[in-house]
């Protein structure tokens, strides 16, 4: 991906807590598309991994949840956590990171991560498929700046992390702020 590229038209399979759903586990199954998700909003879009894993748990997730009031006021409308992670891993990593900003989407299958090129295998760590880091500004579902960690290859030794940080997404708002609205 790179700027100015649409991202690809996708859904994706969520669990929304739903009231009316008895018995201990009150969720049902709620598609969300790509369009749901961008449509009319610039977001910040970040991708790791796996949930739960060290880097992810330690460092970029709860960086984006502690900058999110700042790139609020630099005009991001959200902040979007995705992963090759199915629904109920993700919804289980937001609730043990106590998430109030990012939200999680969970791309269970790897159709996203795969149509934007970012789809990597990590069979040496037994992960298998799963997303290579990034981040990125997307505007309306349009790639406004791209953030991606060096060395994208399949059963990568390392697990290279600053390219697609908090910080380094943070110094680019405030060098290309959009005030939000009133």
């Amino acid at each position: 991906m790179k700027q100015g590229d649409l991202l690809p038209l996708v859904t994706f399979q969520t669990r929304v807590r739903d009231e009316s759903v008895e018995g201990p586990n009150p969720y049902r199954w709620q598609p969300m598309t790509t369009q749901d998700y961008f449509k009319g909003k610039r977001v910040v879009l970040f991708s790791l991994p796996g949930a739960f894993t060290p880097t992810c748990s330690t460092y970029q997730l709860p960086g984006f949840e502690k900058a999110a009031d700042e790139m609020a006021e630099l005009g991001v409308d959200a902040i979007y956590c995705l992963s090759v992670n199915d629904s109920f891993v993700m919804n289980q990593w937001a609730k043990a990171q106590n998430l109030s900003h990012v939200q999680v989407i969970p791309d269970g299958s790897g159709e996203f991560t795969e149509k934007v090129g970012m789809l990597v295998r990590k069979d040496n760590l037994g992960f298998g498929a799963r997303s290579w880091r990034y981040a990125a500004i997307v505007n309306d579902g349009r790639i406004e700046a791209w953030f991606e960690e060096p060395g994208r290859t399949d059963d990568c030794p390392e697990d290279p992390y600053g390219a697609s940080s908090p910080e380094t997404v943070l110094d680019w708002l405030r060098a290309n702020p959009v005030k939000a609205a009133a």
